[in-house]
């Protein structure tokens, strides 16, 4: 519907108020501050990049705090919880959490030293059972670990790859010549052998090498008790870190009532990092500060009045300079505003544009319906979506206005449906028949797509005309606001003369005959009505499309190529086929599942298996063109009727906000 009207706001304090007033602004959330590097002439900015980067750190803290919360205590929501949005909180709660805000730290610091805990516990109990693992295959052997040597021996413990027996061993060591060894084969494994060697030690080098010749390696781990000792040890230990593990868990889960206070904790210290990464951004002397910025120009006495019945504050409101790009935000009514995020994808408007959101949002809602056109899906579409909006008030807007379109979609869906006859395409007629043996059929208002479609592909071309022209016509609208009466004629009027003209030429024709499947006579008025448009829009478009050229030549041979252009127009025309091809594809993917499920036949096997069928087949089927219909119908809006009239560009309007992640604070009224 329009562009919200902004004005440029400037305010003078003192410097001892900064903070609270800077706190009212942030409350208030419709004022965008701006750093006027004009205005810092002579002044000078304060450096609070220290003090917002510890802000920033002690809420991404809290935030880690909540994380292992709900890793370890999970809230219990519903499904649909998530849809809520963020819970709302008065100024009264949210200011008591805050005078026990160094509590509610401390208590967010020792959550996460559990965590790191237990994470370390856990780290330890799977390093100890990996050493209990690598000591189960040396239960056997009574001597500990650490045993080298005697007076007069050496011991070698240690493993060889593969499997060995004693025979194996000493034929192995029978190449050491005279060397003897006493040799223990502690267990045997798949890939590996576990054996003791006891030697003289005047023969361990030569026991040594030959053992090592078959891949023999010391063990690597050292202790001063048997294995099985060890492994006993190792079992305690795991069950002093699970006890402490389970301590950990039992404190959080008392800490976890803390939840709520800690989510508001970590919103005010975000709330905080903004202001001051705006307070490091104001002009200031030793006294006084400035702040500029642009506001709502239906929302600035309001401030004004807050501002100077609160302080002692000099503001001055002033209007916008033509040559200044202001700030962007829409506003529509309740239906438009739903598909303002498709605008806001492409591009807000910019500077002497008019926000297309208003007639986009007829279109959008009627081409998406069209090209699903399924009763029974847009029934869904429209109940589950109204339900969400319903069930969940407190969503966030952008959600709200999301679904809400997807709701005015579903319903445009239904009407369409209803007028071509679909309901979970010919569910009725296959029922009646299969089941019942009867022949009944939804009824059709209008016409059914599968058995004429060259009838819908004709009207879908219609939609296109009257959709593309209609984007023609705002851009002629915008030509005259701006007072360029002319242009508007040159490159507008000439191009509605040269195009209804040939579409009143093409009706009539053999061609279009054939298409149509029937013939069309206009009064011999009309045929020469639709020449002479056509040719005055022809002349007029060679002659004055390159009118900003005044080598006449030149001149008639950009008019000649701006003609060509002629085939953009066809091909856009023809985009709009798309509304047959998607409208059909949802009907005959239907047909197909239902004559699917029907293949069993009738009886309870026949219901039974129609039912699985019909479940997953219109589920993946809706699924499906419910995508397709919302990336086509956004194509059309971008491509088609956007590209003969809008550019965007726009820069957002982004007000000095609370800017929370978990709650909302209500406004003291």
């Amino acid at each position: 519907m329009a562009v919200l009207q902004m004005q440029k706001i400037n305010l003078c304090a003192l410097k001892k108020n900064r903070k609270r007033i800077l706190e009212m602004i942030q409350a208030l959330g419709i004022v965008e501050v701006v750093s006027d590097e004009e205005l810092m002439e002579g002044f000078e900015k304060m450096d609070t990049s220290a003090q917002k980067s510890q802000f920033e750190k002690t809420a991404a803290q809290v935030d880690q705090a909540l994380e292992c919360l709900q890793k370890h205590i999970p809230e219990k929501k519903g499904m649909l919880d998530s849809l809520a949005g963020r819970e709302y909180v008065d100024s009264k709660t949210f200011d008591k959490a805050m005078e026990d805000k160094n509590l509610y730290l401390s208590i967010a610091n020792e959550i996460v030293q559990l965590e790191k805990k237990m994470a370390e516990n856990h780290a330890n109990i799977l390093k100890i059972n990996t050493e209990i693992d690598s000591l189960s295959s040396w239960t056997e052997m009574d001597i500990p670990m650490n045993t080298l040597e005697t007076k007069k021996t050496d011991i070698l413990i240690g493993t060889m790859d593969g499997q060995y027996d004693l025979d194996a061993v000493y034929t192995m060591l029978a190449k050491a010549g005279d060397a003897l060894a006493d040799i223990t084969i502690v267990s045997v494994s798949k890939n590996q052998t576990c054996l003791v060697a006891v030697c003289l030690k005047t023969d361990t080098s030569a026991v040594e090498e030959a053992l090592r010749a078959n891949g023999f390696a010391r063990a690597s781990f050292l202790s001063r008790k048997t294995p099985s000792e060890r492994i006993e040890v190792l079992k305690g230990k795991i069950k002093e870190l699970e006890d402490d593990t389970k301590n950990a868990e039992e404190r959080l889960a008392d800490l976890s009532v803390n939840r709520e206070d800690l989510r508001l904790i970590s919103d005010y210290f975000r709330i905080r990092a903004e202001k001051y990464g705006v307070l490091g951004g104001l002009a200031q002397s030793k006294n006084t500060f400035f702040i500029s910025g642009y506001v709502p120009k239906r929302d600035s006495e309001r401030i004004v009045r807050k501002l100077t019945d609160s302080f002692d504050v000099m503001v001055e409101l002033e209007e916008i300079p033509d040559t200044e790009e202001a700030p962007v935000r829409l506003i529509n009514n309740t239906f438009s505003a739903s598909t303002e995020s498709v605008v806001e994808s492409f591009g807000l408007p910019k500077k002497g544009e008019i926000d297309p959101t208003f007639i986009m949002s007829f279109f959008y809602v009627f081409l998406f319906g069209l090209m699903l056109s399924d009763a029974a899906y847009g029934l869904i579409l429209a109940l589950a979506c109204g339900f969400v909006l319903l069930k969940f008030k407190t969503m966030e807007q952008g959600l709200r206005k999301t679904l809400r379109m997807f709701f005015y979609c579903g319903l445009s869906t239904l009407f369409w449906g209803l007028m071509f006859g679909g309901f979970f395409g010919d569910l009725v007629t296959v029922v009646a028949k299969t089941f019942f043996g009867k022949d009944v059929a939804f009824p059709i208002v209008w016409f059914e797509p599968l058995k004429d479609p060259m009838r819908l592909l004709l009207y879908s071309l219609l939609f296109g005309l009257i959709h593309l022209f209609t984007g023609l016509a705002i851009k002629g609208y915008m030509l005259i606001k701006e007072g360029k009466y002319l242009d508007c004629l040159f490159d507008v009027g000439f191009w509605f003369a040269l195009l209804f003209g040939l579409v009143l030429i093409l009706i009539p024709s053999e061609l279009f005959a054939s298409i149509a499947g029937q013939q069309f006579h206009f009064p011999g008025f009309v045929n020469i009505l639709a020449k002479v448009l056509a040719l005055v829009g022809l002349i007029g478009i060679i002659l004055m499309s390159g009118r900003a050229n005044k080598n006449p030549a030149l001149r008639i041979a950009l008019g000649l190529y701006d003609i060509y252009n002629i085939t953009g127009w066809l091909s856009d025309v023809l985009s709009y086929s798309r509304l047959l091809a998607l409208g059909l594809a949802t009907g005959v993917i239907a047909q197909v599942v239902n004559q699917m499920g029907s293949m069993m036949g009738g009886g309870v096997v026949g219901a039974i298996f129609f039912i699985i069928v019909f479940i997953i087949g219109h589920t993946l089927n809706i699924a499906i063109n419910l995508l397709g219909a919302y990336v086509h119908t956004n194509r059309l809006q971008y491509v088609e009727f956007f590209g003969k009239f809008y550019e965007g560009g726009g820069r957002p309007f982004e007000p000095f906000q609370q800017n929370t992640k978990y709650i909302r604070i209500k406004e003291d009224h």
